[in-house]
């Protein structure tokens, strides 16, 4: 095996009885730089003694400081859906390897952790025309603990910052279902526009935005009485959705259009007395399918599908910075925890772009599995975790160095993650 740089093996948990070799080669867009090709199964038993040597450097590389120390109660897991095999594959984050595969219901497509419960929600889509449920995972010991049914075709789910409640974005039946999780069962039902594909509750738990794809436009409801308070149209194909940490602004993607609709919301302890309105839409790249804040909340990042591009928008001055080349189809972000890195997934390749937002650059390119997807970082953000729809991954990736760690196979399709970290008593 022949490397025009370092060479690592990596031999974690699980994985020790399958040797995966990753070899640097060019990256074919950027001459000179590092990439990773993986080597496994036959192939990676033909190369043994060139990986060998590569063990040694592998050993030497992860040092110990790079990986947090747990107490022996802590537990982390990483939680990916796969729609086409109707399970969820589990992923020790402590130990870094596959913990199980889990059967859910038919076509899972989301996920969600409660924030203060050792509870796991997955969204199971159904059968074309048939009624969706809820998976109810138990963290401490990663088993179903409930299945709750819905309405046809549920694509969203949003926990309430209690961990009481669950609202389910039912895009068949135009609605929403209330989940009291500890009855584990559907206490209500809200109307909502056409197709809704998207449902968030703002932190201070005063406010549900819905985003209606179909009919293209914003549902503002108020949970307490579950009545629309305001509904906005002019955003087509409107999916994901932002809101700010003080609850005072809604950003909707219009995801078959160019623009970022923004709604100031009612009831935010800094305008009590303002009603919900529209403040604007502002011009982005084309087929904005996800939009990526910054935990400070001072800026949010839109995910360009047909542009190629991240759009920067200033949440409070709702001005569009500028346009940035990420990759082929960026479809999701995530801001590091710290503000300073955004990292795109570009489905259509095998590429995860990192863009240093204090410098408005792309400074990195990771080689991961075939369509990133979805992405999610450990609890104390030393691993990315990057779902790879078509080659059936999950890519770990290290964010101190920003490179490819190791891959686990998943099921079929995966297609959402969530990760979920606790102490036991």
């Amino acid at each position: 095996m022949t490397a025009s740089a370092s060479s690592v093996v990596i031999l974690s948990g699980a994985q020790r009885s399958r040797r995966t070799c990753f070899s640097a080669i060019p990256h074919p867009e950027k001459p000179g730089g590092p990439s990773f090709r993986l080597f496994s199964g036959e192939r990676a038993g033909r190369i043994t003694a060139a990986c060998a040597v590569s063990t040694l450097l592998a050993l030497t590389a992860c040092r110990s400081h790079d990986f947090s120390q747990y107490p022996p109660n802590y537990r982390e897991y990483a939680y990916v859906t796969n729609g086409g095999s109707g399970t969820v594959s589990v992923l020790d984050v402590v130990n870094v390897r596959l913990d199980r595969e889990l059967a859910v219901g038919q076509n899972p497509v989301a996920v969600a952790a409660s924030p203060t419960g050792n509870e796991v929600y997955v969204v199971n889509s159904g059968a074309e025309g048939a009624l969706g449920s809820v998976t109810v995972i138990n963290a401490e010991n990663n088993t179903v603990a409930a299945t709750i049914p819905v309405r046809r075709k549920p694509v969203s789910i949003d926990v309430d910052p209690t961990g009481a409640l669950a609202y389910v974005a039912n895009s068949g039946s135009n609605n929403l279902s209330v989940l009291d999780l500890k009855a584990r069962r559907v206490i209500a039902e809200i109307g909502a526009g056409e197709e809704p594909d998207a449902v968030r509750i703002t932190p201070d738990r005063k406010t549900l935005v819905v985003a209606n794809g179909r009919s293209g436009s914003a549902s503002i409801i108020d949970p307490s009485t579950g009545k629309i308070r305001a509904a906005f149209n002019g955003c087509p194909g409107a999916g994901d959705i932002a809101i700010l940490p003080d609850s005072t602004k809604a950003f909707i993607a219009c995801a078959t259009g160019h623009q970022v609709m923004v709604i100031a919301l009612a009831h935010s302890k800094s305008n009590p007395d303002q009603p919900d309105r529209l403040e604007t839409l502002m011009d982005v790249g084309r087929d904005p399918v996800q939009l990526a804040l910054k935990p400070d909340g001072g800026e949010l990042f839109a995910s360009n599908s047909l542009s190629g591009s991240i759009s920067e928008i200033y949440a409070t001055t709702n001005e569009v910075g500028g346009a940035y080349p990420m990759g082929e189809d960026p479809v999701r972000g995530l801001v590091s925890t710290d503000n300073s890195m955004l990292y795109v997934a570009n489905f259509r390749s095998q590429w995860v772009a990192v863009y240093s937002i204090d410098d408005g650059k792309r400074i990195a390119s990771i080689q991961v599995g075939d369509g990133p997807a979805a992405l999610a970082f450990s609890g104390d953000g030393h691993l990315l975790f990057v779902v790879d729809s078509r080659s059936g991954d999950v890519a770990v990736v290290r964010t101190s160095s920003n490179s490819l760690f190791t891959l686990f196979s998943t099921g079929k399709n995966p297609n959402a993650i969530a990760v979920k970290a606790f102490k036991l008593p």
